[in-house]
């Protein structure tokens, strides 16, 4: 089954589960527990100090020793131990518990009901950015103001300064159309996506002009697709390459309980029609080849695949019965990934991406959980310090 065989990536489905992964002390459905980041639910100093001090009892310690031992060392052996009308009543919650999954189900399409609509909205302002960065659209001057914060503002020296060396740079260039190379440089900025370009990809890629969503018609299975807008180039035909995700939101009727969101179930790609001469994901080799009974000695031609971003395109294929290679597994998932950054990220805030402002909110964001845990063990440190029954030693 393939849904045994692909990572979940339900968090990056939507914005709506982004602090998932911070709750810890939440047992309520996903869905709710977006709402209580671990911040709000973390305990007390009091509270961690007096559990610390509890734990350092012997006497508590044994009888939660004592308690252990007699659970025969595994939950199923309590499960095993209880009488057989709880058994029957257990069942009767683990049905809830698969109507529970079915209802989440149902609460991730409406998510994709809300995100397709709003989609809907965001696009007009997609569509101008677009026209500026080709060069179909010149902001007014109002719409070129941007307001500095404090700490960016520069002194009035600084200013003209700045101001000189942008008319130099001016000078030299040859009057700039739009923003060049604009999502060559977003991509370029992000890790995850920088990994994927070689230095052959980066001439086709400043010919990409827009990157669009378009999520399935309502009615229709879950799924979305990455529209890339090309201009006319050197290298291929096509105007536009495409890369589908089909997802699915149903608990699976053989394992209900591992429902925890959408997951991608497939993806398919598109074909490139490569100039003649132009095709980056392909590479010739030379290779001799020696005749074992003659001894001579002839050059042999193959083409064999190279790695490029356009590989993108061209994902490994999905058996009915979803087996797959480890190499193909491993493709997929981080096809998954990237797909999924793309759309969530990539998309939505482009500009910040190509300012590099985006990657440092993403930094900052990192930092904070790191500084968050430090001072959580600086506290505990405290607190053991404060303890007049610690032994440093024990």
């Amino acid at each position: 089954m393939t849904s045994q065989v692909y990572e979940r990536r339900r968090r990056d489905l939507s914005p709506f589960y982004r602090h998932q992964s911070e709750v810890s002390f939440f047992t309520g459905p996903p869905h709710c527990a977006a709402l209580f980041p671990q911040s709000c639910l973390r305990p007390h100093s009091e509270a961690r100090q007096l559990t610390v001090q509890m734990m350092q009892n012997p006497q508590i310690l044994a009888a939660l020793q004592e308690r252990l031992d007699g659970l025969n060392g595994s939950p199923s052996g309590y499960m095993e131990s209880l009488p057989k009308v709880v058994k029957r009543r257990v069942n009767a919650l683990k049905n809830l518990q698969v109507k529970c999954a079915h209802i989440e189900a149902k609460f991730y399409e409406e998510v994709h009901e809300l995100e397709r609509k709003y989609a809907a909205l965001y696009q007009p302002l997609f569509d101008k950015r677009s026209d500026i960065v080709r060069a179909a659209y010149e902001p007014t001057d109002e719409e070129c103001e941007w307001k500095v914060d404090e700490e960016e503002e520069l002194t009035e020296e600084m200013k003209e300064k700045a101001k000189l060396e942008e008319e130099k740079k001016d000078e030299e260039k040859e009057d700039p159309k739009g923003i060049p190379e604009f999502w060559l440089t977003v991509f370029k900025n992000v890790d995850l996506l920088s990994d994927m370009l070689q230095e052959h990809d980066e001439p086709i890629l400043t010919h990409l002009q827009d990157i669009k969503v378009k999520f399935s018609d309502p009615g229709q299975p879950m799924s979305f697709t990455l529209e890339f807008y090309f201009e006319p180039n050197e290298f291929f035909t096509n105007t536009v390459l495409t890369k589908t995700y089909k997802m699915r939101s149903e608990p699976d009727e053989s394992d209900p309980f591992s429902f925890d969101g959408p997951e991608i179930m497939s993806c398919t790609g598109c074909t490139i029609d490569w100039t003649k001469g132009k095709n980056v994901t392909l590479k010739t080799i030379k290779k001799k080849q020696k005749h074992k009974g003659r001894g001579t000695v002839r050059t042999v031609t193959k083409t064999v695949p190279n790695d490029s971003f356009f590989n993108f395109f061209s994902p490994p294929e999905v058996p009915e019965n979803g087996e797959l290679d480890e190499d193909s597994e491993a493709i997929l998932a981080a096809d998954f990934e990237i797909g999924h950054f793309i759309r969530e990220r990539i998309v939505p805030r482009a500009i910040l991406y190509f300012t590099g402002e985006a990657i440092e909110d993403d930094d900052d964001e990192y930092d904070e959980e790191g500084e968050e845990a430090d001072d959580e063990e600086g506290e505990e440190e405290a607190d053991e310090e404060n303890d007049p029954d610690y032994d440093p030693k024990v």
